[in-house]
């Protein structure tokens, strides 16, 4: 009676073991198979239609090999190889776990065997013959049976495997963390020939002197303040970026001589971007450089936010040696230093005899003519912007801690944003509604940081809340610098196409797909960039 329970026991044992192997083979070899041969302990696996398998072979042999189609094929050899090659991988992990070496390298040797056969076919063309596979198959099968005669501890092993699973799990979002701060890093990050550029510019800057003469001339152009012409705005310390901007709104405007470039930038890139607008022809379009430097009104007694950019504690957040790695890396971009950043909330400040302008980043390319928008009516409102919230997460909520209440009292959740970025500002309603107090009053309230996150969207949200007058999607297309899968059609109807996001156009991580449409507004001829960016 003994010997027949036992005789009962063994088939049942040897199915959970099968099926436990294929589960363990999915999690650790990855691949997609549905079904593995189904064993019959007491058939050999070859007898199976081998007149269909070498009628098969003959056909291959006489034409090229697709051997995606051979590998899927059921009456291939190829893929009884690879499907053995799977479950004897599986088996290789539970025998090193249970420290029966020997077994792991006799199988660990039929499946370099196997992938080297499978290589070959794959290399030659020619599909895997009877006589190559007929050994290599038979030697596996016999492992794979005495693995499963073994009886491991099935319980011990899914314990096993599921430890594994933990640290591989966590091995992943390490590497996911990793990832995002590489990303921030190489977006932060000036490569190497943008610094040329900036060299060769401030060298001209330096020692041609008749750029600086024709610099302090234009700066008293009446056109700068002339209210029937069409004024943008650019804030940005990156020339060769500011230089597509202009580029493409120049290009494909109407009428160029009709558009003035309001630049500023800081005071180190100062004399490069003087001497690369100086130097080159806008189409007869006006090109005015600033330095924010020279903003003496732009001070902690004005503003609290360079009080807070001046903060020692915020300047540790970005620079100190013991970050919090728990803090979101994006959320580490030094830019939220610059004061750059911050200079679209004193427009009105910066250029007070102007009643309206389009504020430009620099991360973007013009694709149509932006005239149309300084006629646009925005019924009373201060900004002209594109809305956001065609995604359930680009609202409020996303954006501002509604836990408070100071926020939850003033504001709907729900409410929808608007992108930053490609802008129509009507000064004079701004200065009416007094915009820039309002961003000064939410400065101050969110001193503790408890408000929301760093950046310019948040209290922006708050300045203009309800002051914004949606435009339609097509002026501001948003990104290119994040997203692979924007529709093609949607790119081609945009008026502005803005690469927010860490793959800027100008960096190797840029996204292949769209660099072309930033590429094409920049001058190769140019001998500078001859020497520093195309080299």
């Amino acid at each position: 009676m003994r010997r027949r329970a036992a005789d009962y026991r063994r088939p049942v044992r040897r199915r959970l073991s099968y099926w436990i192997c294929l589960l363990l083979a999915f999690f650790f070899i990855l691949a997609s198979v549905l079904f593995i041969i189904q064993h019959n302990h007491h058939q050999d696996p070859l007898q199976y239609s081998l007149l269909e398998r070498n009628a098969r072979v003959d056909h291959f042999a006489k034409e090229s090999l697709n051997f995606t189609e051979e590998i899927l094929s059921v009456t291939s050899f190829s893929r009884q190889l690879a499907q053995q090659m799977i479950l004897a991988k599986a088996y290789v992990v539970i025998a090193k776990e249970h420290n029966n070496l020997h077994l792991a390298w006799q199988l660990s040797s039929k499946i370099r065997s196997c992938q080297l056969l499978l290589s070959k076919a794959a290399m030659s063309g020619e599909p895997v013959t009877l006589e190559e596979a007929e050994p290599i198959i038979k030697s596996l099968t016999s492992l794979i049976f005495k693995a499963q005669d073994i009886h491991y501890d099935i319980a011990t092993t899914i314990v096993t495997m599921k430890s594994h699973i933990h640290a591989l799990e966590e091995r992943a979002n390490a590497a996911t963390v990793q990832s995002a701060v590489f990303g921030q890093l190489a977006a932060e990050a000036l490569p190497k020939s943008l610094h040329c550029l900036n060299v060769k510019l401030v060298s001209d800057w330096l020692k041609v002197p008749s750029l600086q003469e024709l610099s302090d001339e234009r700066k008293n152009s009446p056109r700068l303040t002339d209210n029937n012409l069409y004024h943008f705005c650019i804030f940005s310390d990156n020339v060769l970026a500011t230089s597509v901007v202009v580029n493409s709104t120049v290009y494909n405007a109407d009428h160029p001589k009709q558009l003035v470039f309001h630049i500023v930038t800081n005071g180190i890139n100062y004399g490069a971007m003087q001497a690369w607008f100086l130097s080159n022809d806008f189409k007869g379009a006006t090109v005015e450089v600033q330095n924010i430097e020279e903003f003496h009104w732009l001070n902690e007694s004005y503003s609290p936010t360079v009080k807070q950019l001046h903060n020692p504690d915020s300047r540790t957040f970005y620079f100190g040696l013991y970050q919090d790695v728990n803090a979101e890396p994006k959320m580490r971009n030094p830019k939220y230093l610059y004061l750059l950043n911050h200079l679209r909330f004193y427009i009105p400040e910066i250029y007070p005899q102007l009643e309206k302008v389009v504020f430009l980043d620099d991360d973007l390319v013009v694709q149509k003519d932006l005239t149309p928008l300084f006629s646009l009516d925005l019924h009373g409102n201060v900004n002209g912007a594109v809305e956001t919230c065609l995604e359930a997460f680009h609202r409020y909520y996303k954006y501002l801690n509604f836990s408070n209440s100071i926020i939850s009292s003033r504001f709907d959740p729900q409410a929808c944003a608007w992108a930053f970025g490609m802008n129509v500002f009507d000064l004079v309603a701004w200065r009416k509604a007094n915009v820039t107090a309002r961003y000064h009053y939410w400065q101050e309230q969110n001193a503790d940081g408890t408000l929301w996150k760093l950046g310019t969207l948040p209290p922006a949200l708050l300045c203009f809340y309800g002051l914004t007058e949606p435009l339609d999607r097509r002026w501001h297309v948003l990104g290119l610098g994040y997203d692979l899968n924007i529709d093609n059609r949607l790119i081609e109807s945009a008026a502005v196409i803005h690469f927010n996001g860490n793959m800027k156009p100008w960096l190797k991580v840029a996204i292949g797909r769209y660099k072309p449409l930033w590429d094409k507004y920049i001058n190769q001829s140019l001998p500078h960039l001859q020497d520093c960016v195309l080299s």
